[in-house]
Protein backbone atom coordinates (compact mmCIF):
# COMPACT_ATOMS: atom_id res chain seq x y z
CA UNK A 1 0.00 0.00 0.00
CA UNK A 2 1.45 3.28 -1.06
CA UNK A 3 1.07 6.28 2.02
CA UNK A 4 1.20 9.50 0.72
CA UNK A 5 4.38 10.55 1.58
CA UNK A 6 4.87 13.30 -1.04
CA UNK A 7 3.32 16.90 -0.04
CA UNK A 8 3.82 17.91 -3.82
CA UNK A 9 1.57 14.56 -5.11
CA UNK A 10 -0.67 15.36 -1.87
CA UNK A 11 -1.14 19.13 -2.70
CA UNK A 12 -1.85 18.20 -6.90
CA UNK A 13 -4.43 16.15 -5.80
CA UNK A 14 -6.20 18.59 -3.43
CA UNK A 15 -5.49 21.53 -6.22
CA UNK A 16 -7.27 19.78 -8.87
CA UNK A 17 -10.33 19.90 -6.74
CA UNK A 18 -12.46 23.25 -7.53
CA UNK A 19 -13.49 24.03 -3.79
CA UNK A 20 -14.26 27.58 -4.05
CA UNK A 21 -16.70 28.39 -1.13
CA UNK A 22 -19.10 26.83 0.13
CA UNK A 23 -18.34 23.80 -2.99
CA UNK A 24 -16.48 21.04 -1.52
CA UNK A 25 -15.52 20.56 -4.71
CA UNK A 26 -13.82 16.69 -3.90
CA UNK A 27 -11.45 18.04 -1.64
CA UNK A 28 -12.93 16.48 1.64
CA UNK A 29 -13.29 13.41 -0.36
CA UNK A 30 -9.44 13.25 -2.14
CA UNK A 31 -8.36 13.76 1.77
CA UNK A 32 -10.61 10.70 3.02
CA UNK A 33 -8.74 8.68 0.87
CA UNK A 34 -5.70 9.79 1.43
CA UNK A 35 -6.10 9.50 5.17
CA UNK A 36 -7.65 5.97 5.76
CA UNK A 37 -4.73 4.24 4.60
CA UNK A 38 -2.87 5.61 7.62
CA UNK A 39 -5.51 4.65 10.12
CA UNK A 40 -7.67 7.24 10.29
CA UNK A 41 -11.57 7.15 10.78
CA UNK A 42 -13.10 10.24 8.61
CA UNK A 43 -16.47 11.41 9.51
CA UNK A 44 -17.98 14.27 6.97
CA UNK A 45 -20.59 16.33 8.85
CA UNK A 46 -22.65 18.92 7.40
CA UNK A 47 -23.88 21.85 8.77
CA UNK A 48 -26.52 24.28 7.86
CA UNK A 49 -28.06 27.12 9.17
CA UNK A 50 -30.67 29.69 7.61
CA UNK A 51 -29.52 32.43 4.99
CA UNK A 52 -26.49 30.46 4.97
CA UNK A 53 -24.54 27.98 2.26
CA UNK A 54 -24.80 24.02 3.56
CA UNK A 55 -21.12 23.67 4.08
CA UNK A 56 -19.59 19.99 4.53
CA UNK A 57 -16.44 19.49 6.95
CA UNK A 58 -13.91 16.46 7.46
CA UNK A 59 -12.80 15.04 11.05
CA UNK A 60 -10.54 12.47 11.09
CA UNK A 61 -8.73 10.95 13.68
CA UNK A 62 -6.04 8.46 14.58
CA UNK A 63 -6.08 7.07 18.02
CA UNK A 64 -3.27 5.95 20.30
CA UNK A 65 -2.47 6.39 23.44
CA UNK A 66 -1.16 9.23 25.24
CA UNK A 67 -1.87 13.30 24.35
CA UNK A 68 -3.90 14.25 21.55
CA UNK A 69 -2.57 17.01 18.88
CA UNK A 70 -5.11 18.43 15.95
CA UNK A 71 -4.24 19.90 12.63
CA UNK A 72 -6.93 22.26 11.62
CA UNK A 73 -7.20 24.19 8.03
CA UNK A 74 -9.70 24.52 5.48
CA UNK A 75 -10.04 22.77 1.76
CA UNK A 76 -12.11 26.15 0.71
CA UNK A 77 -10.42 28.48 -1.37
CA UNK A 78 -11.17 32.20 -2.63
CA UNK A 79 -12.38 32.99 -6.23
CA UNK A 80 -10.27 32.21 -9.43
CA UNK A 81 -10.70 35.80 -10.39
CA UNK A 82 -9.72 36.41 -14.19
CA UNK A 83 -8.80 33.38 -15.06
CA UNK A 84 -7.96 34.09 -18.49
CA UNK A 85 -4.81 36.53 -16.14
CA UNK A 86 -3.52 32.87 -15.00
CA UNK A 87 -0.12 31.43 -16.29
CA UNK A 88 -1.44 28.44 -15.76
CA UNK A 89 -5.16 27.33 -15.39
CA UNK A 90 -5.82 27.51 -11.53
CA UNK A 91 -7.09 24.12 -10.83
CA UNK A 92 -4.60 21.97 -13.10
CA UNK A 93 -1.64 21.90 -10.52
CA UNK A 94 0.70 22.57 -13.22
CA UNK A 95 4.58 23.03 -12.12
CA UNK A 96 7.35 25.18 -13.95
CA UNK A 97 10.32 26.38 -13.00
CA UNK A 98 9.98 24.29 -9.22
CA UNK A 99 6.57 26.26 -8.36
CA UNK A 100 3.29 24.48 -8.27
CA UNK A 101 0.27 26.44 -9.60
CA UNK A 102 -3.26 26.71 -8.36
CA UNK A 103 -5.78 28.35 -6.33
CA UNK A 104 -5.16 26.88 -2.84
CA UNK A 105 -1.58 26.25 -3.24
CA UNK A 106 -0.53 28.25 0.47
CA UNK A 107 -3.95 29.25 1.30
CA UNK A 108 -3.97 26.11 2.34
CA UNK A 109 -4.03 23.45 0.68
CA UNK A 110 -0.73 23.32 0.97
CA UNK A 111 -0.47 23.37 4.56
CA UNK A 112 -2.80 20.06 4.95
CA UNK A 113 -1.12 18.10 2.19
CA UNK A 114 2.21 18.81 4.25
CA UNK A 115 0.76 17.40 7.43
CA UNK A 116 -0.48 14.83 5.65
CA UNK A 117 2.98 13.89 3.94
CA UNK A 118 4.52 14.69 7.73
CA UNK A 119 2.15 12.03 8.81
CA UNK A 120 2.25 9.34 6.53
CA UNK A 121 6.27 9.16 7.13
CA UNK A 122 5.83 9.12 10.59
CA UNK A 123 3.90 6.39 10.19
CA UNK A 124 5.78 4.46 8.13
CA UNK A 125 8.83 5.17 9.64
CA UNK A 126 7.68 4.45 13.68
CA UNK A 127 3.86 2.58 12.85
CA UNK A 128 2.56 5.82 14.19
CA UNK A 129 2.76 9.03 16.81
CA UNK A 130 2.32 7.84 21.10
CA UNK A 131 -0.95 9.56 20.92
CA UNK A 132 -3.89 10.67 18.74
CA UNK A 133 -3.88 12.66 15.53
CA UNK A 134 -7.09 14.60 14.15
CA UNK A 135 -7.80 16.53 10.96
CA UNK A 136 -10.07 19.15 11.73
CA UNK A 137 -11.07 20.72 8.13
CA UNK A 138 -13.70 23.00 6.88
CA UNK A 139 -14.99 24.20 3.52
CA UNK A 140 -16.39 27.47 5.27
CA UNK A 141 -13.35 29.75 6.32
CA UNK A 142 -13.38 31.51 3.42
CA UNK A 143 -17.33 31.56 3.53
CA UNK A 144 -18.95 33.26 6.46
CA UNK A 145 -17.44 30.96 8.83
CA UNK A 146 -20.66 29.70 10.59
CA UNK A 147 -21.01 26.59 9.29
CA UNK A 148 -17.05 25.48 9.57
CA UNK A 149 -14.44 25.21 12.23
CA UNK A 150 -16.62 26.49 14.94
CA UNK A 151 -19.74 24.33 14.42
CA UNK A 152 -16.91 20.99 13.84
CA UNK A 153 -15.21 21.73 17.06
CA UNK A 154 -18.82 22.23 19.51
CA UNK A 155 -19.65 19.08 17.14
CA UNK A 156 -16.55 16.48 17.77
CA UNK A 157 -16.41 18.00 21.45
CA UNK A 158 -19.94 16.66 22.28
CA UNK A 159 -18.51 13.34 20.98
CA UNK A 160 -15.72 13.43 23.92
CA UNK A 161 -13.27 14.61 21.99
CA UNK A 162 -10.52 16.36 23.86
CA UNK A 163 -7.12 17.97 22.66
CA UNK A 164 -3.78 18.85 24.20
CA UNK A 165 -2.83 21.17 21.02
CA UNK A 166 -3.15 22.51 17.90
CA UNK A 167 -1.57 23.79 15.02
CA UNK A 168 -3.42 26.05 12.49
CA UNK A 169 -1.46 25.53 9.12
CA UNK A 170 -2.46 29.03 7.31
CA UNK A 171 0.55 30.54 5.37
CA UNK A 172 2.24 32.19 8.21
CA UNK A 173 5.52 32.99 7.10
CA UNK A 174 6.01 36.75 4.78
CA UNK A 175 8.82 35.68 3.03
CA UNK A 176 10.84 32.60 3.68
CA UNK A 177 9.88 29.21 5.60
CA UNK A 178 10.94 29.58 8.90
CA UNK A 179 9.90 33.26 10.12
CA UNK A 180 7.35 33.41 11.94
CA UNK A 181 4.68 31.16 13.83
CA UNK A 182 1.30 33.12 15.12
CA UNK A 183 0.89 32.54 18.38
CA UNK A 184 -2.14 34.90 19.27
CA UNK A 185 -4.36 37.19 17.07
CA UNK A 186 -6.10 40.73 17.41
CA UNK A 187 -10.38 40.90 18.24
CA UNK A 188 -12.04 42.10 15.12
CA UNK A 189 -15.29 44.04 14.80
CA UNK A 190 -17.25 45.84 12.32
CA UNK A 191 -19.95 48.49 12.13
CA UNK A 192 -22.25 50.66 9.83
CA UNK A 193 -22.69 54.26 11.03
CA UNK A 194 -25.82 55.97 9.18
CA UNK A 195 -26.18 59.91 9.60
CA UNK A 196 -29.69 60.72 8.94
CA UNK A 197 -30.12 63.97 7.40
CA UNK A 198 -33.04 66.30 5.44
CA UNK A 199 -32.58 66.38 1.53
CA UNK A 200 -32.63 69.41 -0.40
CA UNK A 201 -31.03 71.22 -3.28
CA UNK A 202 -27.37 72.05 -2.87
CA UNK A 203 -28.10 75.67 -3.57
CA UNK A 204 -30.56 76.00 -0.66
CA UNK A 205 -28.65 74.62 2.85
CA UNK A 206 -30.55 76.26 5.35
CA UNK A 207 -33.33 74.13 4.23
CA UNK A 208 -31.78 70.98 4.34
CA UNK A 209 -29.65 69.08 6.72
CA UNK A 210 -26.15 67.07 4.79
CA UNK A 211 -25.76 63.81 6.18
CA UNK A 212 -22.32 63.71 4.76
CA UNK A 213 -21.45 66.84 7.17
CA UNK A 214 -22.32 65.08 10.26
CA UNK A 215 -20.66 61.83 9.25
CA UNK A 216 -17.55 63.41 8.47
CA UNK A 217 -17.51 64.31 11.83
CA UNK A 218 -18.16 60.79 13.29
CA UNK A 219 -15.40 59.36 10.54
CA UNK A 220 -12.92 61.81 12.03
CA UNK A 221 -13.39 60.78 15.37
CA UNK A 222 -13.17 57.00 14.93
CA UNK A 223 -9.52 57.52 13.00
CA UNK A 224 -8.67 60.51 15.92
CA UNK A 225 -6.68 60.15 18.54
CA UNK A 226 -5.54 56.93 18.26
CA UNK A 227 -7.22 54.43 20.71
CA UNK A 228 -3.52 52.90 21.83
CA UNK A 229 0.21 52.61 21.64
CA UNK A 230 0.25 49.14 21.29
CA UNK A 231 1.31 46.66 23.75
CA UNK A 232 4.12 43.69 24.58
CA UNK A 233 2.54 41.29 22.42
CA UNK A 234 0.20 43.23 20.23
CA UNK A 235 0.69 46.08 17.33
CA UNK A 236 -1.47 48.90 18.64
CA UNK A 237 -5.57 48.95 17.96
CA UNK A 238 -6.21 50.17 14.50
CA UNK A 239 -9.61 50.99 12.37
CA UNK A 240 -10.14 51.49 9.01
CA UNK A 241 -13.18 52.67 6.99
CA UNK A 242 -13.66 50.76 4.56
CA UNK A 243 -16.72 52.20 2.71
CA UNK A 244 -18.86 55.33 2.47
CA UNK A 245 -21.60 55.82 0.53
CA UNK A 246 -24.61 58.00 -0.10
CA UNK A 247 -26.27 56.41 -2.79
CA UNK A 248 -26.91 59.86 -4.70
CA UNK A 249 -26.21 60.63 -8.10
CA UNK A 250 -27.29 64.02 -8.87
CA UNK A 251 -24.87 66.63 -7.95
CA UNK A 252 -27.06 69.38 -6.95
CA UNK A 253 -29.24 67.29 -4.14
CA UNK A 254 -28.22 67.22 -0.59
CA UNK A 255 -28.68 63.46 0.36
CA UNK A 256 -31.28 62.50 3.27
CA UNK A 257 -28.81 59.52 4.35
CA UNK A 258 -24.64 59.15 4.63
CA UNK A 259 -23.20 55.67 5.83
CA UNK A 260 -20.01 54.28 6.49
CA UNK A 261 -18.77 51.01 7.18
CA UNK A 262 -15.58 50.42 9.37
CA UNK A 263 -13.38 47.38 10.63
CA UNK A 264 -11.16 47.44 13.96
CA UNK A 265 -8.87 45.66 15.06
CA UNK A 266 -7.98 45.53 18.72
CA UNK A 267 -5.66 44.37 20.91
CA UNK A 268 -5.43 42.94 24.60
CA UNK A 269 -6.04 46.12 26.19
CA UNK A 270 -9.56 45.77 24.98
CA UNK A 271 -11.87 43.39 24.49
CA UNK A 272 -15.23 43.50 22.22
CA UNK A 273 -17.02 45.16 25.00
CA UNK A 274 -15.32 48.06 25.91
CA UNK A 275 -13.85 48.80 22.16
CA UNK A 276 -17.96 49.32 21.35
CA UNK A 277 -18.32 51.30 24.57
CA UNK A 278 -15.28 53.46 23.10
CA UNK A 279 -16.18 53.84 20.20
CA UNK A 280 -20.06 54.78 21.35
CA UNK A 281 -18.88 57.76 23.52
CA UNK A 282 -16.72 58.68 20.65
CA UNK A 283 -19.64 58.77 18.06
CA UNK A 284 -21.42 60.33 20.64
CA UNK A 285 -19.34 63.11 21.77
CA UNK A 286 -18.32 63.89 18.07
CA UNK A 287 -22.02 64.67 17.36
CA UNK A 288 -22.54 67.44 19.23
CA UNK A 289 -19.69 69.43 17.50
CA UNK A 290 -19.99 71.63 14.58
CA UNK A 291 -16.55 71.52 13.05
CA UNK A 292 -18.54 70.39 9.91
CA UNK A 293 -22.08 71.91 10.46
CA UNK A 294 -21.84 75.80 11.09
CA UNK A 295 -24.76 76.89 12.07
CA UNK A 296 -26.45 73.42 13.79
CA UNK A 297 -28.16 73.64 16.53
CA UNK A 298 -29.36 69.97 16.70
CA UNK A 299 -26.79 67.01 17.45
CA UNK A 300 -25.70 64.49 14.22
CA UNK A 301 -28.96 61.96 14.28
CA UNK A 302 -27.29 59.13 13.83
CA UNK A 303 -27.37 55.19 13.95
CA UNK A 304 -25.03 52.78 14.47
CA UNK A 305 -24.83 48.83 13.99
CA UNK A 306 -22.59 46.19 14.81
CA UNK A 307 -22.42 43.06 12.95
CA UNK A 308 -22.78 39.86 14.06
CA UNK A 309 -19.73 37.52 15.64
CA UNK A 310 -17.17 39.63 16.55
CA UNK A 311 -13.52 37.99 16.80
CA UNK A 312 -12.34 37.98 20.44
CA UNK A 313 -8.16 38.66 21.03
CA UNK A 314 -6.34 36.08 22.54
CA UNK A 315 -2.69 34.77 23.15
CA UNK A 316 -1.51 31.69 23.68
CA UNK A 317 0.98 30.91 26.53
CA UNK A 318 1.65 27.03 25.67
CA UNK A 319 5.52 27.04 26.31
CA UNK A 320 5.81 23.58 25.35
CA UNK A 321 3.35 23.86 22.33
CA UNK A 322 5.33 26.97 20.75
CA UNK A 323 9.30 25.90 21.89
CA UNK A 324 8.72 22.37 20.45
CA UNK A 325 7.14 23.87 17.44
CA UNK A 326 9.84 26.96 17.28
CA UNK A 327 12.79 24.27 18.38
CA UNK A 328 11.63 21.87 15.06
CA UNK A 329 11.86 25.13 12.64
CA UNK A 330 15.24 25.66 13.93
CA UNK A 331 16.41 22.13 13.34
CA UNK A 332 15.45 22.23 9.71
CA UNK A 333 15.86 25.71 8.47
CA UNK A 334 18.74 26.82 11.35
CA UNK A 335 16.81 29.75 12.31
CA UNK A 336 14.54 31.02 14.94
CA UNK A 337 11.18 31.88 13.72
CA UNK A 338 9.18 35.48 15.74
CA UNK A 339 6.87 35.06 17.03
CA UNK A 340 3.73 37.14 16.09
CA UNK A 341 0.37 38.05 16.53
CA UNK A 342 -0.14 39.96 13.42
CA UNK A 343 -2.34 40.19 10.25
CA UNK A 344 -5.94 39.29 10.02
CA UNK A 345 -8.37 36.47 12.30
CA UNK A 346 -8.37 32.83 11.18
CA UNK A 347 -10.29 29.74 12.56
CA UNK A 348 -7.73 29.87 15.72
CA UNK A 349 -9.91 32.30 16.84
CA UNK A 350 -12.32 29.32 17.08
CA UNK A 351 -9.98 26.55 18.46
CA UNK A 352 -8.26 28.59 21.52
CA UNK A 353 -11.57 27.84 23.44
CA UNK A 354 -10.56 24.08 23.42
CA UNK A 355 -6.76 24.09 23.29
CA UNK A 356 -3.73 26.00 22.71
CA UNK A 357 -3.39 26.73 19.12
CA UNK A 358 -0.84 28.40 17.01
CA UNK A 359 -0.34 29.19 13.40
CA UNK A 360 2.88 27.93 11.33
CA UNK A 361 2.46 27.18 7.25
CA UNK A 362 3.80 28.56 4.41
CA UNK A 363 4.89 31.59 2.85
CA UNK A 364 2.18 33.35 2.09
CA UNK A 365 2.98 35.92 -0.58
CA UNK A 366 0.72 34.44 -3.45
CA UNK A 367 -2.52 33.58 -1.09
CA UNK A 368 -5.67 35.39 -3.06
CA UNK A 369 -3.74 36.37 -6.21
CA UNK A 370 -4.13 35.81 -9.51
CA UNK A 371 -1.23 32.82 -9.93
CA UNK A 372 -0.89 31.44 -6.25
CA UNK A 373 1.54 29.40 -6.43
CA UNK A 374 4.44 27.28 -4.03
CA UNK A 375 7.70 26.52 -4.15
CA UNK A 376 7.95 22.54 -4.57
CA UNK A 377 11.07 22.86 -2.13
CA UNK A 378 8.67 24.60 0.45
CA UNK A 379 6.35 22.13 0.48
CA UNK A 380 9.13 19.47 1.15
CA UNK A 381 10.86 21.90 3.97
CA UNK A 382 7.21 22.22 5.62
CA UNK A 383 6.77 18.64 5.73
CA UNK A 384 10.27 18.20 7.78
CA UNK A 385 9.26 20.90 9.83
CA UNK A 386 6.25 19.52 10.64
CA UNK A 387 7.30 15.60 10.79
CA UNK A 388 9.99 17.05 13.74
CA UNK A 389 7.41 18.49 15.59
CA UNK A 390 5.54 15.27 15.47
CA UNK A 391 8.27 13.34 16.58
CA UNK A 392 9.42 15.56 19.26
CA UNK A 393 5.56 17.17 20.40
CA UNK A 394 5.14 13.37 21.35
CA UNK A 395 8.15 12.18 22.43
CA UNK A 396 7.61 15.11 25.20
CA UNK A 397 4.16 13.32 26.55
CA UNK A 398 2.17 15.18 28.97
CA UNK A 399 3.35 17.88 31.52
Amino acid sequence: MTLPTDPAANLAALIRCPSVTPAEGGALATLEDMLKPLGFSVERPVFSEDGTPDIENLYARRSGNGPHLMFAGHTDVVPVGDESAWTHPPFAAEIAKGEMYGRGAVDMKGGIACFIAAVARHVEKNGGPKGSVSLLITGDEEGPAINGTTKLLGWAAAKGEKWDASIVGEPTNPDALGDMIKIGRRGSLSGTVTVNGRQGHAAYPQLADNPVRGLMSLVDALLHPVFDKGTKDFQPTNLEVTSIDVGNPATNVIPAKATAIFNIRFNDTWDAETIQADIHNRLDQAAGRKKYRPGKKTPVDYELAWRDRPSHVFLTRDDRLIDTLSSSVKAVVGKTPALSTSGGTSDARFIKDYCPVVEFGLVGKTMHMVDERVALADLETLTQIYERFIEDWFAKGLP
